[in-house]
């Protein structure tokens, strides 16, 4: 039996995102199916899933680099790969202020990991995700973090301070307590029979973090504390009953009406995260994005988004927020956030509005699509205008499989090819095929191993053939496709090529470092011939954000030069990990 912690140092912070992401990967059905609130689009659990796939994702990274370490990495290295992976990560309102509770949590288990800094840590929390959201209201996931965090620093008998098992038992005690009371505060639970979603999402997570702590999963109750109400039996009351069978406060004796829709012709009125309830028109489109802005800047824009939608949260710090909305007018929404620094990893999502409860256009699915994975917002472009899904992988941020897979299921198709164009991402898109699969997706993992191979094979896609024939011809034109990238050597290292030192320009040629230089266009040049003399009819340069277009043009003339038969291209990749991508086929 592995040893339990006695504070959550890394190891235990670890398992901590490992359990949350097996809870809400159970439970994240049953959550997206109480999902009524503020949108009735039934995403809630997976959102959640998603966030924490981030976080744990990030984790797993800083784990990964000391391998070859015979420590641990440190707790505020964990905590704050947790955080940054949960912020860059999250989804909808409610991953957005999960995001926000662990970032709040993170600024203090930094600096330590014993009981008083996880009661200081849940407060910071729920303070934290509080003042993101616009205009809280009682009855959501920000009521069941305050009621975690009042029950973690309450009061407990006399005997000196509480360990840490104590504390993180009274924390899910308080928070599974005020979920069952969210129907009470909120009108549209209670006409529906269910409890808020995402404050059941964070009773999972702090149910893991029980786990963690004293190795035994906590002990449940029936339904009415997580998810649907029961309805009463032989025509007995019906009560809540949390930890230990202790009946909850606040849960009608009676229970809630059964079933997961909202009843019709209910009192309309202004609802959590400043939303219509439901039976009211409320925006259009939801907006999410990553922000590089400073706090004065931000500050701004919460004013100009708050002026044109709801649903209204902004989390982050540190100069990186991510910034959720829901609004009519996505353009406005975007351009708010390109005067107040750096948007990425956009991402608009439509709801239809004939219905109150379920506003997600539901078009009928495409034959055939393609997802692809591209390292800069130029080549992100490229792939859209050609009809692909695009997937943003920013340099130190690879995509986890759900946003692989919520790539799938945005591309609304019967029939999905999917181009990870990264080796490195091989197991990550299996994954999230294969996850497709049981949801009734036809998946074809193509597994090229770099962007130029994926721009290869989306230009020979064909979507009226065979899926078969043409995954055969998008699989064949990848494979014929030789890939090299420049890259800055970061320290003085051993290469196939020999030595290098820190500031050295790498040429990797299929993986491999098979060339040292001292400058980009030497180096470049280099590393053409190398490909160039096996042959090729058409050499492909994508060039990053900060590489002038003379190198493009100056490469092109080497080609044309020596080699009379071979075309070039030349694409824009934007802000990409590598200042320049080749591919020869």
């Amino acid at each position: 039996m592995p040893q339990l912690p006695d504070d959550l140092d890394a190891v235990a912070v670890r398992t901590w995102c490992s359990l949350a992401l097996e809870a809400l990967g159970r439970e994240r059905a049953e959550i997206d199916a109480i999902n009524v609130y503020p949108i009735a689009d039934g995403d809630t659990g997976t959102n959640l899933y998603l966030t924490v796939e981030s976080a744990a994702a990030a984790v797993e990274a800083v784990f990964a680099a000391h391998e070859t370490g015979a420590t641990a990495p440190a707790t505020a290295d964990a905590v704050r790969a947790m955080a940054h992976g949960a912020l860059i990560g999250a989804r909808g309102n409610s991953g957005t202020i999960l995001a926000q509770l662990l970032r709040g949590m993170a600024g203090v288990l930094a600096d330590g990991g014993d009981a008083a800094h996880l009661r200081l840590a849940l407060t910071r929390a729920a303070d934290a995700a509080r003042r993101a959201v616009a205009h809280p209201v009682e009855g959501t996931v920000l009521t069941v973090a305050a009621a975690a965090a009042e029950a973690a620093d309450g009061d407990f008998a006399a005997g000196g301070e509480p360990d840490l098992r104590t504390v993180v038992h009274a924390a899910y005690d308080g928070a599974l307590a005020a979920l069952a009371r969210t129907p009470e505060q909120l009108a549209v639970l209670g006409r529906a029979g269910v409890v808020d979603a995402g404050g059941r999402g964070l009773v999972a997570v702090l149910g893991a973090l029980v786990e963690t702590v004293t190795g035994q999963a906590p002990v449940r109750g029936p339904r009415t504390a997580h998810g649907k109400a029961p309805t009463p039996v032989d025509g007995g009351s019906v009560v809540g009953l949390p930890v230990g069978g202790t009946p909850v406060e606040g849960v009608p004796a009676g229970g809630f009406p059964a079933g997961g829709v909202p009843e019709a012709g209910g009192p309309v009125g202004e609802g959590p995260l400043g939303c219509p309830e439901d039976g009211a028109a409320g925006p259009a489109f939801e907006v999410i994005y990553l922000l590089e802005a400073g706090d004065e800047q931000v500050a701004r824009l919460r004013t100009r988004l708050d002026a044109l939608g709801d649903s209204l949260v902004v989390v982050g710090g540190d100069g990186l927020w991510h910034v959720h909305v829901h609004v009519d007018d996505a353009g406005a929404a975007v351009e708010a956030g390109v005067e107040a620094g750096r948007p990425y990893r956009i991402r608009i999502t439509h709801f239809a509005t004939e219905s109150g409860h379920d506003r997600r256009v539901q078009a009928e699915p495409a034959q055939r699509a393609v997802v692809v994975v591209v390292p800069g917002d130029g080549l992100a472009g490229l792939c859209t205008e050609a009809g692909a899904t695009t997937v943003i992988a920013r340099p130190g941020e690879p995509p986890a499989s759900g946003e692989l897979v919520d790539a799938i299921r945005r591309a609304h198709a019967r029939e999905v090819v999917l181009l990870p164009n990264d080796a490195a991402l091989r197991h990550t898109a299996a994954a999230a095929a294969e996850q497709a699969r049981t949801e009734g997706v036809r998946v074809a993992l193509v597994p090229t191993r770099a962007a130029v191979q994926g721009i290869a094979a989306l230009a020979v896609h064909e979507p009226d053939r065979g899926f078969d024939e043409d995954v055969v011809a998008m699989t064949a034109a990848a494979g014929a496709t030789r890939y090299a990238e420049l890259a800055v050597a970061e320290r003085q290292s051993w290469t196939m090529a020999g030595i290098c030192q820190a500031g050295d320009i790498l040429g990797l040629i299929d993986g491999d470092v098979a060339v040292i230089g001292a400058d980009v266009p030497a180096t470049a040049r280099t590393v053409l011939d190398r490909m160039l003399a096996a042959g090729g009819e058409l050499v492909t340069l994508v060039l990053g954000e900060d590489v002038p277009d003379s190198l493009a043009d100056a490469l092109e003339e080497h080609v044309r030069e020596g080699y009379l038969a071979v075309d070039t291209v030349v694409y824009r990749g934007g802000h990409q990990r590598a200042p320049l991508l080749i591919g020869v086929e």
